[in-house]
């Protein structure tokens, strides 16, 4: 199998030749541990694109507080500016450019980029082999980003008229993304909302079904016409509506595995036909666990969801505080199937 038709394969459940692998090469991991970490991905290329070596970065000699603590702002294109401790890790909004709801019709979204047709098809054909995924951006993830926690919440459950026209925007402003992917032939579009927390969702199932589930038909539904594979990442406890993202058209989740029963999550997922990426826990194995902890982890997991029938693949990134031992027990393990 070359590495495309490996990862269609387990996006449809079917078997597969070895377990399919999935890198995101986060620059906290190359900051934390530089050429050892090329040293270790050169050993096991992964199959969602072809392995280079990256340049380990840090931060800006600006980047630093007097105690020589990390600390850094940046504002972004669309106006929020960021606030980051740890470099390499996403920050937090230190200031809204919609502060509260009554200011959402004053506020102007960016133009989404747009690449011509030749330029997105020429970055598929590099791919060559490989499985190619378009980032397709988010929803209350982008709605967190321009407004306050409370402002967004209150906002979806009271049915605010304005937070519904500015997430009909968001919507508008990610569907070019989606309609550069068809373009361009990708092989999938991935999307990430965080709608769960460690034991419940966020909001209601049914607050979810009546503002999210409807957007996000008609936003992914190109892409379901068009064929493609649609990846869906959350984080906390969203089992209430996996069903619901089969609906829309998802094909897989990546979802965080530490908050569910791994086996009836396998169970359920396999059920409905909505392949896993299998990202090993990194809030305690990976980072306070030891490589013999990592190593048996990763067995169960590729045993619980049945990797080589299908369903699932490695998902690995480096984060913060992880020790090279954990990381290199991980890849190390994984290549057992590879």
């Amino acid at each position: 199998m070359t590495p495309r038709e490996r990862v269609k394969a387990a996006m449809r459940y079917r078997p597969v030749d070895k377990a399919p692998l999935q890198y995101y090469y986060t620059p906290v991991g190359y900051f934390e541990h530089g050429e050892k970490l090329n040293d270790l991905y050169a050993t096991l290329p992964g199959d969602f694109e072809p392995f280079y070596r990256h340049e380990p970065c840090g931060p800006g000699p600006g980047d630093y507080d007097p105690d020589g603590s990390y600390h850094a702002f940046k504002k972004d294109e669309w106006g929020t500016l960021w606030e980051y401790r740890i470099y390499g890790i996403a920050g937090i909004p230190k200031q809204y450019p919609i502060p509260v709801l009554e200011e959402i019709g004053r506020y102007t979204l960016p133009d989404p980029p747009r690449r011509s047709v030749e330029a997105q098809q020429a970055v598929c054909r590099n791919q060559g082999e490989y499985y190619t995924l378009v980032n397709a951006h988010s929803l209350i993830e982008r709605l967190r980003q321009l407004l306050p926690d409370d402002e967004v919440y209150c906002g979806i459950e009271l049915d605010d008229p304005a937070i519904n026209r500015l997430a009909d925007k968001i919507c508008a402003y990610n569907a070019v993304a989606i309609e550069q992917a068809i373009a361009a032939g990708a092989d999938g579009i991935q999307f990430g909302d965080d709608y769960g927390a460690e034991k419940s969702m966020l909001l209601s199932p049914e607050t979810w079904r009546r503002f999210f589930k409807p957007r996000l038909k008609e936003l992914f539904a190109p892409a379901v016409k068009a064929g493609l594979d649609i990846h869906f990442h959350s984080c906390g406890k969203i089992e209430p509506i996996l069903e619901d993202l089969r609906e829309v058209g998802a094909t897989s989740i990546w979802p965080q595995l530490p908050a569910y029963d791994m086996k009836q999550l396998a169970d359920t997922c396999r059920s409905l036909g909505l392949a896993v990426a299998i990202h090993t826990d990194r809030a305690n194995t990976m980072t306070f666990g030891t490589p013999a902890d990592v190593r048996e982890l990763v067995l169960r997991e590729f045993e619980m969801f049945k990797m080589m029938d299908g369903g699932s693949w490695f998902y690995v990134e480096a984060d913060n505080g992880f020790p090279f031992e954990n990381l290199r027990a991980l890849v190390e393990t994984i290549a057992q199937w590879r």
